[in-house]
């Protein structure tokens, strides 16, 4: 199999996982209790539309920028998996979803470098 088709896959898995697990997570597993699921929505779930046309068109640069986002929801999960040990199982999930969109995009750049740059 192609490395870029797998690398693709995988960083779209791992997005559009942490897309759809932050959508359920805040309006219908666990909504917040003390912050309006407005304000929840637009702090974790808008910044992750802005990378969407990138990926979905396999930009090599929308691939390396994202892996700073991935980093955040990892911490964000790990902090929640740490502190909230009713929601240990959605921490633990953002982790995995987040770590699979970083190393997807990893591989995605790696497989779609210049072959003609000396290594």
């Amino acid at each position: 199999m192609n490395k870029v088709a797998v690398a693709r896959g995988i960083t779209l898995v791992g997005y559009f996982g942490l897309l759809f697990l932050l959508l359920a997570w805040t309006t219908w597993i666990s909504p917040p209790a003390r912050a309006p699921i407005s304000i929840m929505l637009i702090v974790l779930v808008v910044p992750l539309l802005f990378p969407l046309r990138g990926l979905l068109h396999g930009k090599r640069y929308t691939h390396g920028w994202v892996i700073f986002m991935a980093l955040y929801y990892f911490t964000l999960g790990v902090a929640v998996t740490y502190a909230i040990p009713e929601e240990r199982w959605l921490g633990a999930l953002e982790i995995l979803f987040s770590v699979m969109w970083y190393l997807g995009a990893m591989m995605y750049i790696r497989a779609t470098r210049d072959n003609s740059q000396t290594k």
